[in-house]
Parts: C-alpha cells; sequence; structure tokens
C-alpha cells in the first residue's frame, strides 16, 4: 500500500511540473506576449543620449531569475487588483504610512507574501502526508487558504503601519507646536519657524513639515503645501492645526496662540485617551478576579465550614 501512496505522489509531483512548463510554453508564445510602450518606442529611441546610471529607479543589476519572475508577479498584481480593488484606500493608506503612493508595487508585494504563504502552506501540507498520511485535497485547500492569507495580511500589516505612523504623529504633535510657536513669537515668519523646526527636531511629523516647507520652495504657497499636509494624513488633530495656520497665514491673526491652544488641546486629547485606555483595562481586569481569584476566595472561606458539618454529621 506505501508502494502506490508514493508511486501516486510521484505521479501527481511530475503531472503539477508538466502542467506548470504547459502553461509557461503557452505564455512565452510569441502571440501572447504584447510588447509594453518601452518595447514600441525603443527602435525610435537608439540614438538617444543614455541617462546616467545615478538617475535610473531600478538598479541595472538585477538578477536574471528577477528579471524571469517579474512578468509574472506584475500580471499576478493585476489579477489580485481586479478581485480585491479598493484603490483608493490603498494609495490613502500608503500616504498615512508615509510610503510611495504606487497602488502597482504594493499589489506586487501582496503577491510576495501570497507566494510566502503558500509556501509554508504546502511544506505544512507535505509534513502532514508524510506524517499522518493526509489527502491531497485538504493539503490543496490549505495551500490556497495560506495564499489568501498572505495577501490579506499584507493589506492589514499596511494598515497597521498606517496606524503606528499616525500614533507617533501624534506623539511628536505637541512638542513640535510648542518650537513652532516659539519661533513665531521669537519674530520667525510661518515658513521660518517651518525651516528652524525642521533642522532641529527628527520624526515623523517634522517629515511631513519638511515635506510642506518643499513645496512651499518649490512654487506652492505655504497654505496649499500645508493642505497637502492635512490630505496625506488621517489626523483629525492635525487638521485642525493646519486650519489653524492658514487661517493665521492669510488673515493676519497672531500664530503663537493659536499654535499653543492647539498644543494644548493635543495634550488634553492624550491625556483623555490614556484615561479611556485605563478604563478599558480596568473592566478587562475583572474578568480574572471574577471568574478566577473570587471563586478561589469563597472555596477557600467555605470549605471549613462544610468540613466541619461532615465531622459533626
Amino acid at each position: 500500500m506505501s508502494g502506490v501512496s508514493e508511486w501516486s505522489m510521484a505521479g501527481a509531483a511530475a503531472g503539477a511540473l508538466f502542467g506548470l512548463g504547459g502553461v509557461l510554453i503557452f505564455r512565452g508564445m510569441p502571440a501572447n506576449r504584447r510588447p509594453g510602450l518601452d518595447a514600441r518606442l525603443a527602435p525610435y529611441l537608439r540614438d538617444a543620449v543614455a541617462p546616467s546610471r545615478l538617475l535610473a529607479s531600478l538598479p541595472r543589476n538585477q538578477g536574471r531569475a528577477a528579471t524571469l519572475l517579474a512578468p509574472l508577479v506584475r500580471d499576478l498584481a493585476r489579477w489580485v487588483e481586479r478581485i480585491m480593488g479598493g484603490s483608493a484606500s490603498v494609495r490613502r493608506r500608503l500616504q498615512r504610512a508615509g510610503l510611495a503612493p504606487d497602488v502597482e508595487a504594493f499589489r506586487g508585494e501582496q503577491v510576495v507574501w501570497g507566494a510566502m504563504g503558500g509556501v509554508a502552506g504546502a511544506g505544512l501540507g507535505l509534513l502532514a502526508i508524510m506524517t499522518r498520511g493526509a489527502s491531497v485535497m485538504p493539503v490543496v485547500m490549505l495551500v490556497l487558504v495560506s495564499v489568501l492569507l498572505g495577501v490579506i495580511g499584507r493589506d492589514q500589516w499596511l494598515s497597521r503601519q498606517a496606524r503606528l505612523r499616525e500614533n507617533l504623529m501624534l506623539a511628536e504633535f505637541p512638542t513640535v507646536a510648542e518650537l513652532l510657536a516659539l519661533a513665531v513669537s521669537a519674530g520667525e515668519g510661518a515658513t521660518g519657524a517651518l525651516d528652524r523646526v525642521c533642522r532641529l527636531s527628527r520624526g515623523e511629523l517634522s517629515i511631513e513639515l519638511g515635506r510642506c516647507l518643499a513645496d512651499a520652495r518649490a512654487g506652492a504657497n505655504l497654505p496649499t503645501a500645508l493642505q497637502g499636509l492635512a490630505d496625506r494624513t488621517g489626523l483629525i488633530s492635525l487638521t485642525r492645526f493646519v486650519d489653524g495656520m492658514v487661517v493665521a497665514v492669510e488673515r493676519g491673526t497672531p500664530l503663537a496662540e493659536v499654535l499653543r491652544a492647539q498644543a494644548q488641546d493635543v495634550r488634553e486629547a492624550g491625556r483623555r485617551a490614556v484615561m479611556e485606555a485605563g478604563g478599558r483595562k480596568e473592566i478587562a481586569m475583572m474578568i480574572p478576579v471574577v471568574f478566577l481569584v473570587l471563586p478561589v476566595t469563597v472555596l477557600f472561606a467555605v470549605f471549613p465550614g462544610f468540613a466541619f458539618l461532615r465531622l459533626s454529621m
């Protein structure tokens, strides 16, 4: 019986390899290879001067395996995009996480995570087959579920990255607002205060303020650059901060007082969040007290009485 199962596994592996080879041959036929825009424009740009390698966005020394797998990963990324959708949400979360808003690259990362999940599921399935003699269908289902979990796991990890970065920005906001208020009180303008704070501080919020300053120096006015900060982040406190700075710059109201008031509001909000978290933890701590400590205490209190009644009877 073991010989039959071994031959069946070998046949299944050979059939899978044969099918994969057939699919690769079919995909590699000239009729199925659609030239991209670069390939269509290449004959007309042969006489152009080659760009510097320092300005290239991708390294030139990529491995042959990466070059061969790139079209497959790109096609799978498009397939994941068609199934999952939500490009606007993904782009928004990428901006909130401080990453480049490249949805196609993110879908490629999801494909890689799904492939790693599939490899892990296949390894567990092979181990179950060799040790417990499991059938093929549960193993196939395990591989498919592992691939799906890998794709969804990358999406959830992006949401976690966005939340962690926003929490860091909230923790940095009161200090940065106080520094801006001090710089403005010392006689600096709004742009000069932003420049000074970006040079003196380090953190996620300082990076975002540096991007606003770069946009302002590139030609955009300061309110538009600050509005870009509010659009890139999903924090209500930063949105109010941007609105206050825009109103102060446009109407000439005292900017230092606005910044100090907003820093105080953020500190109060953080204090309320800590108190709410403490209240939730207190309720959670009641579960072991009620279901573990209290029954043991009652048992210790009542057991001597039961023992005395048993002895007296």
